[in-house]
């Protein structure tokens, strides 16, 4: 069995691949300040919660942008699982060709994104992750990323609202029932949510443009299903989208398997 790691700035996400299928799924709090022990201690407590052990999982791959977690979940692998991750990275096959001024410079999570997205729907496809950060991958029809855009995502901007003012507060984060809100409650929700909507649309039309305005549109990211029910611009939504791109890059780098 295949484990798959997203090590992302606020989730760690885990899945168990049988296969093709999705045999479980896990997720941590990303802490830089917990040990490798505590999170080898949390993965052997999850495990059993998904039917499994340690001696179930086979192989394992990872993708990060958290460098400290890099080096801890790689031991933590090594301790429990006795073997050493596959890290998406500088040359590992992922089946996507970076045309990006610096491509070391490129977030693993994106290449993962592209990767997936292009293997599902083929190109031209607009990925569009709204997790921490909200951010827009582009991938040609010949799978080449080209490039895209870094937004603050939800979560961030809300910080950063609260941190910048005295006399708001922190809400649930959810769309109000109208974008005029009552209190004050409810205009934080309409200024946060909405505002994101109309960026992320703003965006994918220019995006598409700029691509000849054919590319399909894949949303994926921890505010995703809160995104995607107050617009139409998705094609598909998938909030596994990168842990699928983990499982499908794991299968060009076995060994025997050819670069696509």
């Amino acid at each position: 069995m295949l484990l798959a790691i997203d090590i992302g700035n606020t989730n760690v996400k885990l899945v168990a691949f049988n296969g093709i299928a999705n045999h479980a799924t896990w997720r941590l709090a990303t802490d830089t300040q917990r040990m490798p022990d505590e999170y080898e201690l949390s993965l052997v407590n999850l495990l059993p919660l998904g039917g499994l052990s340690h001696k179930d999982i086979d192989a394992v791959v990872m993708c990060s942008v958290v460098p400290p977690l890099t080096a801890a979940f790689t031991q933590v692998c090594q301790e429990v699982f006795q073997t050493r991750p596959l890290i998406v990275g500088p040359g590992v096959r992922t089946g996507i060709k970076i045309l990006y001024d610096d491509p070391h410079a490129v977030g693993a999570d994106r290449i993962t994104d592209a990767a997936a997205a292009f293997h599902l729907h083929g190109g031209p496809v607009i990925v569009v992750d709204c997790g921490t950060a909200t951010v827009f991958n582009s991938i040609t029809a010949n799978a080449e990323f080209i490039g895209g855009a870094i937004a603050p995502g939800l979560r961030s901007s809300a910080d950063a609202l609260l941190g910048a003012t005295s006399q708001l507060r922190r809400v649930e984060m959810v769309a109000p029932t109208s974008p005029i809100g009552k209190n004050n409650i409810q205009a934080i929700q309409s200024g946060l949510v909405y505002s994101h909507v109309d960026m992320i649309e703003g965006m994918v039309r220019r995006i598409q443009r700029e691509m000849g305005g054919r590319a399909k549109v894949v949303g994926t990211g921890g505010f995703i299903e809160l995104v995607a029910r107050e617009t139409t611009v998705f094609d598909e939504v998938d909030s596994e989208l990168t842990l699928r791109g983990l499982r499908w890059i794991y299968e060009l780098n076995k060994p025997g398997e050819g670069a696509k």
